[in-house]
């Protein structure tokens, strides 16, 4: 018959400390101080590995009620209360961009052709939604403005394509010029984040791409021109913003054309 040696004993309590301290981590100063039921604990979960990876599990079952623990890489970094991750967009390449100095011309030619001249009021950004075309590669665009310069920026909505129809967006503006003080505080007011109108470099909505930000163009002066490859499937938003201007409407003309 094996003798039953009581687990409070001197030996048995130095042998559990030293089982304890083989897991990773403990301090040996600790492993002397630990009681022998919490030294036994201690050699028991050395027996076993936290997920380290992506797709790894652990089962750990209890001696005593035999319900079943998993401890898994994947549920430590998910949201069990539903909040999707947001998968950010992929990386825009730069576009191409130049100017010519040929204004003149290039207004007097579009001023001519239907859909092609339009009245950026003071305080309103106009979108000019251009769908990639199956036939094309490339978006290009050309405009030019009267007298006064104009800010804008190119964006891409990683959205199905409906339709190839371009079509123009007007965003709603003050109206109310009793009230210029108001106005002008509400414009000065700091970028909110993810505000496309406003040119953020944020990543705005999930679905939105940034080709070039929204700057001040002097295309009073010369004809702005670019283009860029399409990224995929989508819409371009090209962005006229007059915002900043409190007084003066922008009058502009431009071409938006595919190529492949």
């Amino acid at each position: 018959m094996p003798q039953m040696v009581s687990p409070a004993s001197k030996d048995t309590e130095e042998d559990l400390q030293k089982a304890a301290g083989a897991s990773e981590g403990q301090a040996p100063g600790e492993q002397e101080l630990l009681p022998a039921g919490q030294a036994q604990v201690h050699s028991e979960m050395a027996k076993y590995q936290a997920p380290q990876r992506p797709g790894d599990m652990v089962m750990i079952q209890s001696e005593h009620t035999g319900a079943v623990d998993v401890l898994s890489a994947d549920l430590e970094s998910a949201d069990l209360l539903g909040d999707h991750r947001k998968v950010s967009p992929p990386l825009m390449a730069p576009p191409c961009i130049w100017t010519f100095a040929k204004v003149k011309e290039f207004k007097s030619k579009l001023g001519k052709e239907k859909n092609s001249r339009l009245v950026v009021k003071r305080g309103e950004v106009v979108t000019i939604r251009v769908p990639t075309h199956p036939e094309g590669k490339r978006v290009c665009w050309e405009f030019a403005t009267d007298d006064y310069d104009i800010g804008f920026g190119v964006y891409f909505d990683w959205t199905p394509v409906t339709s190839t129809d371009i079509t123009v967006q007007v965003s709603d503006s003050s109206e109310d010029e009793d009230d210029e003080e108001e106005e002008e505080e509400e414009l000065e007011e700091p970028v909110p984040v993810g505000d496309v109108e406003r040119g953020s470099r944020s990543s705005l909505r999930g679905r939105y791409g940034e080709v070039m930000p929204v700057y001040r163009r002097d295309s009073h002066r010369d004809v702005q021109a670019g283009s860029h490859d399409y990224p995929g499937e989508g819409i371009y938003l090209l962005k006229f913003d007059n915002s900043y201007s409190l007084l003066r409407n922008k009058t502009l003309y431009f071409h938006i054309y595919y190529t492949s």
